[in-house]
């Protein structure tokens, strides 16, 4: 192929096989992802998940989002954080507060979606918590995240997790 301007040969692209990151996310994964940016916006600005749910809906790719989950997410981690505090607490090796805002969320995310969203397998529960904490998280807060989810799926998705034993997808 050439460029009839100059009569050099032109290069084309590179074809690449795997999609670009933002292409490859799914309408949960990106409501996952504002829902702990409202998490962290509660945390820190103390604000409520009303203003935060009227400013994120504002936000540029949103429509692309699952508004449900988010809700259920956003909300359920609000309204239920004593809770779901309560269940991870045990499985710290630190105090609460010296976690950051971001792995908390995160945290409460994954927890949240293991007591609620059954149709959720627990180790997508984990996968995509494990990722969120990458991508918003501190250097190595992924594998706090990793340990705390996975310390916490055979209590509260015991039969899933047991299942997978099983067949060798999870360790025992």
């Amino acid at each position: 192929m050439s460029d009839p301007s100059t009569s050099k040969p032109t290069r084309r692209p590179a074809a690449t096989s795997a999609p670009r990151k933002a292409a490859a996310r799914n309408l949960r994964s990106r409501s996952r992802e504002f829902a702990l940016q409202g998490l962290y916006q509660h945390q820190v600005g103390r604000n409520t998940a009303e203003d935060i749910d009227l400013f994120t809906r504002d936000l540029s790719g949103f429509h692309k989002a699952d508004a449900a989950h988010y809700d259920a997410l956003l909300h359920g981690c609000i309204e239920q954080a004593a809770e779901l505090d309560a269940l991870i607490i045990p499985l710290l090796d630190r105090k609460l507060a010296e976690i950051s805002p971001i792995e908390r969320g995160v945290m409460w995310i994954g927890t949240y979606e293991f007591l609620h969203c059954p149709d959720v397998p627990w180790r997508v529960v984990l996968n995509e918590c494990i990722e969120l904490a990458k991508e918003f998280g501190g250097t190595d807060g992924h594998k706090y995240v990793n340990a705390v989810l996975n310390g916490l799926a055979p209590t509260l998705r015991a039969a899933e997790v047991q299942a997978d034993r099983q067949k060798g997808l999870a360790r025992p």
